[in-house]
Formats: structure tokens, sequence, C-alpha cells
């Protein structure tokens, strides 16, 4: 089971890589972060296959996407400087919060 949350935390970092990549290639007409985004998305979704060899897909991906929310938000925030307000904290805060529940106390969390 140690190696399907190593994967997934792998996939959310590219993931994070892939979308702040997007952002910074300027509709894809610089090249190095384009190359950022094709390389995040790919890594990000081969090593979600290897997650899903272990976790059901529903919880992989509400685990991969709420994760990414938060990590997608602070990058934006680092690098991008793009403001986050109080709501916005507390909407990631409820995620997170979901994040925590579903790993404590689903059963669905394991296979």
């Amino acid at each position: 089971m140690g190696k399907a949350y190593f994967f997934l935390i792998i996939a959310v970092l590219f993931e994070g890589l892939g979308t702040t990549s997007l952002q910074a290639s300027q509709q894809f007409t610089r090249l190095w972060p384009s190359l950022g985004v094709v390389v995040g998305f790919g890594m990000a979704f081969w090593c979600m296959m290897i997650v899903l060899q272990y976790l059901p897909l529903g919880i992989t991906y509400a685990l991969w996407s709420g994760m990414g929310i938060c990590l997608t938000a602070l990058l934006g925030w680092l690098v991008f400087r793009q403001a986050l307000d109080w709501p916005a904290i507390l909407g990631m805060g409820l995620i997170v919060a979901g994040i925590v529940v579903i790993n404590l106390y689903s059963k669905t969390a394991t296979h």
C-alpha cells in the first residue's frame, strides 16, 4: 500500500509541474514550459496508472485531484503571485479535511 501512496504523491507533483508549466508556456509559445506540460502530465498519468493497481479509481482520483488543487493553488501563489483570499484557503482546508477523512475512515481506500 505504501507504494501506491508514494506514486500518488509523485503523480501530484508531476501534475503540479504540468499545470504550472501550462501557465508559463503562454499558450505553447515557449519551448521549455511547453515541454514541462508534456513531461509533467505524461509522468502524472503514468504514475496514476501504477496507483490504480492498488487503489480504486474513485478514491485515487479524489485524492489526486484534491491534492492537485491545493498544490496548484500554492504554486500559483508562489510562482505567479496569484492571490488567495480567505474563502479560497478555507475551501482548500475543507479539501484537505476530505482527504484526511478518506484516508482515516474509508474502507474503500484499500484494495
